[in-house]
């Protein structure tokens, strides 16, 4: 049975006209959001904002995780216009942060990689200004993917945890948790100057030892961004709450994450991209020096 949401985890409604001009432009330019795919609960916020995360390479996934409600599937072939519709909208949106992501396709060769590649390059071409964060999939950890997509410098290079070692089995049971520590230590490898960025979500039955853990091993490969969210069932059919995280605890979370140095967003409501743009701009060169001095002074 579901659990009950608790005060805190209620949203108030957006400002309907501005999230419908958002909804009109995506689907003039048909274009998919991981905002509608997934669910987010923050997607009436954001559009109202007239922002979104972009969610390429189609709507269907080729993996079936038990907390995500983005379909699953065989996917379409490989839309090559839909890099040029996505710097369109980018400028119809007069977004000056962009989130690209998108549905894993462990059916094509390059994973999804070139398509990447072409958004961020579209992207640059049409909107110079615009920073570019991407939240990209594991890739299978083949090393010369991610290489690529980092040679094309993305202002910020995302991958999720998701959640704990020890609940990968039954929460994300297609991925490998060292192979996503991997991605993003690959990326830090190739070009320090890229931040690097992880999620997690809180909630799934995981301990705070557990997440402290998590929080030290994105350390060791360097990730500089980290969200802290709440964890909210898509539906009955998928992974159920096994907790509600307090917003004192998630605070607490915040400050023992900032002592060990990372740039950090952590909230019931917080999920990847979401208010990605004032964490980036938080992230400035002066902070993630700062941040980093907290470590080795404490090292």
């Amino acid at each position: 049975m579901q659990k009950r949401l608790p005060d805190w985890l209620k949203k108030r409604i957006p400002d309907i006209k501005a999230t419908e001009e958002t909804r009109n432009i995506l689907e003039k330019l048909n274009l998919s959001t991981v905002c509608e795919s997934a669910k987010c609960p923050n997607i009436g916020e954001c559009f109202s904002r007239h922002t979104a995360t972009f969610m390429i390479l189609g709507d269907v996934c080729t993996r079936n995780c038990r907390f995500c409600a983005v379909k699953h599937g065989i996917p379409l072939p490989v839309d090559k216009n839909e890099p040029e519709r996505l710097g369109r909208a980018v400028s119809e949106l007069g977004l000056k942060y962009v989130v690209v992501t998108s549905v894993t396709r462990d059916d094509l060769n390059d994973y999804g990689t070139g398509q990447f590649v072409d958004v961020i390059n579209v992207i640059r071409r049409r909107n110079p200004e615009t920073k570019i964060e991407i939240l990209t999939p594991d890739f299978k950890g083949k090393e010369g993917c991610v290489e690529q997509i980092a040679k094309s410098k993305p202002d910020v290079f995302g991958h999720n945890l998701e959640t704990i070692p020890s609940l990968y089995e039954k929460v994300r049971q297609e991925a490998d948790y060292r192979t996503s520590l991997h991605v993003l230590e690959v990326v830090k490898k190739m070009d320090s100057g890229i931040i690097t960025k992880s999620g997690i979500m809180v909630g799934l039955g995981e301990s705070k030892e557990d997440v402290l853990k998590v929080m030290d091993d994105l350390r060791n490969v360097g990730c500089d961004l980290l969200t802290i969210g709440q964890y909210l069932s898509p539906s009955k059919n998928h992974r159920l709450v096994s907790e509600f995280i307090t917003p004192k605890a998630f605070a607490e979370y915040k400050k023992i994450a900032e002592s060990k140095g990372f740039i950090v967003a952590s909230a019931p409501f917080v999920r990847s991209s979401y208010k990605a743009d004032e964490l980036f701009a938080s992230a400035g060169k002066g902070n993630i020096d700062k941040a980093l001095n907290v470590v080795h002074n404490a090292e």
